[in-house]
C-alpha cells in the first residue's frame, strides 16, 4: 500500500492531479488503510505477525469510506442540491469516526478531543448559555456530510495541500536521508565551525538547521542529528541540559527555514493567497534571525564557561569533503532554483526527488537497488501517515470553524480582551498558539490558528496577512521548545541524560529570538519583504540582530564578561526596545547596550585574574 501511494503521487505530480476531492480522497483512502494496518489501537504496543481482524476491516472499511467520493462521484454532487441518502449520511458520519481514530492511532489524544469537541459544539451550540458563543445549532444529518462530502470539512484545503505538496516533499526529505546528506550535513557544520569557541554547539546548530529542511519534524530531527551532536557537545564540556537545548531548539526552528520549511507553509499558500516562492523568500529572513539567536546564545554560553573549539585533527577538511561529497547539495539546489524562477511547488518537488535519485547513483553506498527504492517508496508514505491523519482532522475543526461562524465568534473575543489594544491582541494569539502547539501538531495547530485567530489581527488591526500568518506558524512550532510541554526539549533530555523542564527552560533561553521575531516583522513587515526598501531592510535587519543579542546576553548573563543583575536589566530592556521601528528607541537601546559593553571591557577577566595568581 505504501509503494502504491508514492506511486500514484509521483504520477499525478508528472502526468497532472485529479480533480481536488478525488485526488484527495486517493491520499486519504490508502492512508486510513495504512493507519489501521500499521498502527496498534493500543499506543505502544506495536505490531506483531499478524494484524487483528477488525483492524483489516477497519482498514477496508475507511478505504471504501474515502473512495465513496470516487465511486459515486457523480451522485454525491446531485446529493448537495436533492439531499443525501440514509446510506450517504452513514458513510459520511462513519469517515469522520475513522478520520478521528486513525488520528488517535498516529498522532494522539489532544488533537481528537479538539477535533471531538467542535463536532458537539456544531450539534449542541444552541445550549451555550454565552450569546458570544452560541449558535443556533446544527443536526447530524447537517453535519456529518458538510465536514465529510464538502470542501470545507475533511477534503478542505489542508488535506489538499497535503495530497499535492506536502507528500512530495516528505518523500523528498525521505530519499535524502538514505543518500547520506544528514552525515554530510553534520561534517559541513563542523568542518564550518569547529574550531570557533563552542565549536560543538555552533555545528550543531548549522547541522540540525540544515536536518531540519529535509526532515520536517521538531521531535524526529532532534532524535536523528542529535544522537550524534548531543554527545559531541558534553564531550567539549557543555553541561548536559545545555547540549539538550541546542539541539532541540535548533532542530525546532527546522520548519522554518527555507528552502524546506514545516507542512504547515505548503497550507499557507492557499490561506494567504500567493505562491510557495514568496512564502519562502518571506520567511528567510525571519529564519536567518532565529539561528542566528541560538547561535549567539551558545557562544555566549560558551564564553561563560570557556568552552574552546575543537582539534584541528577532530575534525573534516572542508576541502576534501567538498570535493568529495559537495555534489550531495545539487537537490536543494534544484528545489531553490525552480521554485525561484516559477515552476511550481509540486514540478520543483518532482525535479528534486529526480535530482536525489541521480545523486544517490554517483556512490556505491548510497546507490539503491530494487529492493531499495522500494523501501524508500514505503518509508516515504509511513513517515506521511501522521501528517495525513492530522491535516484531515484539523479539516474538521476548521469546517466547524466556518459552519457556525466560530472564527468571528473567536476573534471578537479577542479584540474585546484587547480593547483595540495591538500589542494586546498579538500576546493573547500568541499564548493561544503554544497552548494549542502543546497537544497539536504544527500543521494541525497552524489550520486552527489561521482559521480563527489571523482573521482578527488582519481585518481588525490591517495587518499585512504574511506577517500575520508567520507570526502564528512561528508559535505554534515554538510551542515545542516552551515548558511544561516541550516535546523537542524531552527528546533531547532523554538522548543527554538531563533534567527534561531543566532542558526546556535553557531551550527557550537559547531560542529566544523566536519569542522576540514575530513581533518585530509585525511591528516592521520589511522582514517578511513586505514594501520593503533597501535602507529600510537593512535597519531592520541590524536592529533586530542586535535587540536579540541584547535580551540573549541578559537572559544568559554574560556579555563581555559576566553580567551584573543591574547589566543584565539594561541589556533586556535595551534589546527588547530595538524590536520596535522606532529611531528614538532603537538608538536609545543602542546606546545603552554599547554603554554596557564599555563598562564590562574596562573590568578584569576573572579567568584571566586566576591564571595570574596561579602564575
Amino acid at each position: 500500500m505504501g509503494v502504491s501511494l508514492t506511486c500514484f503521487h509521483l504520477y499525478t505530480a508528472y502526468f497532472g492531479t485529479l480533480p481536488s476531492q478525488q485526488q484527495g480522497a486517493v491520499h486519504l483512502g490508502i492512508a486510513l488503510g495504512m493507519i489501521f494496518i500499521l498502527f496498534p489501537a493500543t499506543r505502544g504496543a506495536g505490531r506483531r505477525n499478524e494484524v487483528p481482524w477488525y483492524d483489516v476491516l477497519l482498514a477496508f472499511a475507511a478505504t471504501f469510506a474515502a473512495y465513496y467520493k470516487i465511486l459515486f462521484y457523480e451522485e454525491v454532487l446531485r446529493a448537495r442540491v436533492t439531499g443525501y441518502s440514509a446510506f450517504d449520511l452513514t458513510i459520511a458520519a462513519l469517515g469522520v469516526l475513522f478520520v478521528l481514530e486513525a488520528t488517535r492511532r498516529t498522532v494522539g489524544m489532544p488533537i481528537v478531543v479538539m477535533a471531538t469537541l467542535a463536532i458537539l459544539y456544531a450539534l449542541f451550540g444552541n445550549l451555550i448559555p454565552s450569546p458570544l458563543l452560541s449558535h443556533p445549532g446544527f443536526s447530524l444529518e447537517q453535519v456529518s456530510p458538510y465536514l465529510w462530502f464538502r470542501e470545507s470539512g475533511v477534503f478542505g484545503t489542508p488535506l489538499q495541500i497535503s495530497a499535492r505538496f506536502i507528500f512530495l516533499f516528505l518523500f523528498f526529505g525521505v530519499v535524502l536521508m538514505h543518500t547520506g546528506v544528514g552525515r554530510f550535513f553534520n561534517d559541513l557544520a563542523f568542518a564550518l565551525t569547529g574550531r570557533f569557541t563552542g565549536g560543538a554547539g555552533k555545528a550543531a546548530v548549522i547541522a540540525s538547521s540544515l536536518q531540519g529542511m529535509i526532515s520536517g519534524s521538531s521531535i524526529g530531527n532532534t532524535v536523528a542529528s542529535g544522537s550524534f551532536t548531543i554527545p559531541m557537545m558534553k564531550n567539549a564540556r557543555f553541561k548536559p541540559e545545555v547540549a539538550g537545548a541546542v539541539e532541540a531548539s535548533a532542530s525546532t526552528g527546522g520548519q522554518i527555514m527555507p528552502p524546506l520549511m514545516g507542512a504547515a507553509a505548503f497550507i499557507m499558500v492557499e490561506y494567504v493567497g500567493v505562491s510557495y516562492r514568496e512564502i519562502m523568500f518571506s520567511a528567510l529572513i525571519p529564519a536567518i534571525l532565529y539561528f542566528a539567536s541560538i547561535f549567539i546564545g551558545v557562544h555566549f554560553e560558551a564564553k561563560r564557561h570557556r568552552i574552546l573549539g575543537l582539534p584541528k585533527d577532530q575534525l573534516p577538511s572542508k576541502r576534501k569533503l567538498m570535493l568529495s561529497k559537495g555534489y550531495m547539495l545539487l537537490p536543494l539546489l534544484v528545489i531553490i532554483t525552480t521554485i525561484s524562477v516559477g515552476f511550481t511547488a509540486q514540478r520543483a518537488a518532482l525535479l528534486g526527488i529526480a535530482c536525489a535519485f541521480a545523486v544517490s547513483l554517483a556512490r556505491k553506498e548510497t546507490r539503491p537497488s530494487l529492493k531499495d527504492i522500494l523501501v524508500i517508496f514505503e518509508k516515504g508514505a509511513r513517515v506521511a501517515l501522521p501528517v495525513i491523519a492530522a491535516v484531515a482532522c484539523a479539516g474538521i475543526i476548521a469546517g466547524v470553524v466556518g459552519m457556525t461562524g466560530m472564527g468571528s465568534k473567536f476573534a471578537a473575543g479577542i479584540i474585546s480582551l484587547a480593547d483595540g489594544v495591538l500589542i494586546l491582541a498579538l500576546l493573547f494569539t500568541m499564548i493561544a498558539c503554544i497552548v494549542l502547539g502543546m497537544g497539536l501538531p504544527t500543521t494541525a495547530n497552524y489550520v486552527v490558528t489561521a482559521t480563527i485567530a489571523a482573521p482578527a489581527l488582519i481585518n481588525e488591526f490591517g495587518l499585512p496577512p504574511m506577517a500575520v500568518h508567520l507570526f502564528v506558524f512561528y508559535f505554534g512550532i515554538i510551542a515545542d521548545i516552551t515548558p511544561p510541554v516541550c516535546l523537542a526539549a524531552f527528546a533531547g533530555a532523554g538522548i543527554a541524560r538531563a533534567n527534561p523542564m531543566k532542558t526546556g527552560f535553557t531551550a527557550v533561553k537559547l531560542a529566544i529570538g523566536a519569542f522576540i521575531i514575530p513581533y518585530a516583522f509585525i511591528y516592521n513587515p520589511m522582514l517578511v519583504l513586505v514594501e520593503p526598501t533597501p535602507l529600510g531592510l537593512l535597519s531592520a535587519l541590524f536592529f533586530s540582530l542586535v535587540g536579540i543579542m541584547g535580551v540573549s546576553s541578559a537572559l544568559l548573563g554574560y556579555f563581555i564578561r559576566d553580567s551584573f543583575f543591574l547589566e543584565r536589566l539594561v541589556l533586556l530592556v535595551a534589546g527588547l526596545a530595538m524590536v520596535v521601528p522606532e529611531l528614538l528607541t532603537s538608538g536609545l537601546g543602542l546606546l545603552a547596550m554599547v554603554t554596557v559593553g564599555w563598562l564590562q571591557s574596562r573590568r578584569p577577566d576573572k579567568y584571566q585574574e586566576a591564571a595570574s595568581l596561579a602564575q
